[in-house]
């Protein structure tokens, strides 16, 4: 085997997704546990024949270190023979989840690199930059940091909000990639949290992805690629093992996966920003939810509007109420805050929601402060000088919004941001602005009328007499 390109790895990376035409990265995982891993030579020659079988699809292979190391010496050399046999122009991603700093780490670098020839290599980032510095030292090798892994109890700390108000894998992620001169780091996000794949692409838009997560471990490959891709469609592998493995034809498997990636790429492009990942999706979930309705209707501001939105049933519907909730982790993922604090009463709902698709610590004023108990303004758990995002499912002129804010700075919390479903579009952002306040919505009303029209669900005499309206509010 050859390294696949002389000049950078991510070169090369993309080269071979281009001529390949393929983000498929086929995970290489004789397990100990199943015949094909029951011996170095059983997991060689399992491994052999998926390459063998596979490799016209295949963006990279990625061989598991740890299913050829429990046989010894014997399974060094196994894998040696397994990366060895992996076609020239083809990447080799070592799964090995590296992380030591020195001497050690600079062993581990010369045995995956200098030893079995593998082209990059995945890393903890826990002990920081001095972690990944010896592997990084050669333009033509690539890491791939462990950002947001695809396990269930991954959450337990790499959701942990720091003092900034970030999520522990979006500060890692933030982090990792500048950690190298050459550019020659990417990160692992898994597929089964789309919502952190949002968020570090939204963060990171040109780096690569490693994805695992597809299949046995519950990631949706449509969601995967909605998430993931960048905005020239690549910069994300598709990490599939036991669907091909497991395969009666792995050929046939691999290629299907393949055109099936292919296809949801041309049919789904991957969006600049975050608006534009989420706002077909927000606006299918609020026309299906029913939230839309048209006629004469008094707004909470006293304007009368030809349009209502009535966020409030969303609660009926969980599969559209998280769509909403994806989206708005999105939203909240790059700013700095301890706390969400969601408005009553529809926001309520929503950011319940939101709070557990983020890990975000809820907390929200009272309509009505108790005059029993506890008297509390505000419910929930929080620490004097903390900063809070205001979170509300829409947004007119922006005054109904100074009220709640109001409580929230009186219990010793800061605002700077408020974070809304929909911006109705009537002088809030400007108002909110004059007050040290930055509205940040998932979707405006213009922008949802177009979609709308465009799929025909509103009619022409609908779609003109809304325009019109909000063109003299």
């Amino acid at each position: 085997m050859r390294n696949p390109s002389p000049a950078h790895f991510f070169d090369a990376l993309t080269a071979r997704a281009q001529s390949a035409n393929s983000l498929l990265c086929i995970g290489l995982d004789p397990h100990p546990d199943t015949p094909a891993g029951q011996s170095a030579a059983t997991a060689r020659e399992f491994c052999l024949r998926i390459i063998a079988e596979t490799a016209e699809y295949a963006l990279a292979f990625k061989p598991n270190s740890a299913f050829f190391e429990v046989h010894g010496a014997a399974g060094w050399q196994a894998l040696q023979e397994v990366v060895n046999a992996v076609p020239s122009g083809i990447p080799v991603i070592l799964d090995a989840k590296r992380g030591d700093i020195a001497s050690t780490a600079n062993a581990y670098a010369q045995a995956a690199f200098t030893g079995l020839g593998v082209h990059a290599i995945t890393l903890s980032p826990y002990l920081g930059r001095d972690a990944l510095a010896p592997f990084v030292s050669d333009p033509q090798k690539g890491v791939f940091v462990l950002a947001k892994t695809s396990n269930a109890g991954s959450g337990d700390v790499q959701d942990l909000r720091l003092a900034n108000g970030k999520p522990l894998y979006l500060q890692v992620a933030e982090q990792a990639v500048q950690w190298s001169k050459f550019r020659n780091v990417g990160l692992v996000v898994g597929a089964t949290f789309p919502a952190a794949l949002q968020a570090v692409r939204a963060a990171l838009p040109d780096v690569w992805i490693l994805s695992p997560g597809v299949g046995a471990q519950g990631g949706e490959l449509e969601a995967q690629l909605q998430a993931g891709l960048r905005a020239d469609g690549l910069g994300l592998l598709v990490t599939v093992s036991r669907a091909i493995a497991n395969a009666t034809n792995r050929a046939h498997t691999a290629r299907q996966l393949r055109d099936q990636i292919n296809q949801l790429r041309k049919n789904q492009p991957a969006a600049a920003t975050t608006n534009q990942l989420h706002l077909q999706a927000v606006a299918q979930a609020l026309l299906a939810a029913g939230c839309v309705r048209f006629g004469q209707f008094t707004l909470k501001s006293g304007l009368i509007s030809p349009i209502y939105i009535d966020m409030r049933r969303l609660v009926a519907y969980p599969e559209h109420l998280q769509t909403i909730a994806n989206g708005l982790c999105t939203l909240l993922a790059p700013l700095n805050f301890q706390r969400l604090a969601a408005l009553p009463y529809a926001a309520l709902p929503i950011g319940t929601a939101t709070a557990l698709q983020g890990n975000f610590p809820l907390i929200y004023p009272r309509k009505e402060v108790k005059s029993y108990g506890t008297k509390a303004a505000i419910e929930g758990l929080y620490n004097e000088g903390e900063t809070a995002v205001v979170l509300d499912d829409l947004v007119t002129t922006g005054e109904s919004k100074f009220e709640a804010i109001e409580k929230i700075a009186a219990a010793g919390l800061n605002v700077r941001d408020i974070v809304v479903v929909l911006d109705r579009e009537q002088g809030a952002r400007q108002l909110l602005a004059q007050q040290g306040y930055q509205l940040h919505a998932l979707a405006t009303i213009h922008q949802l009328l177009d979609i709308w029209h465009t799929q025909q669900a509103i009619s022409n005499e609908q779609y003109a007499q809304v325009r019109d309206w909000l063109a003299q509010a």
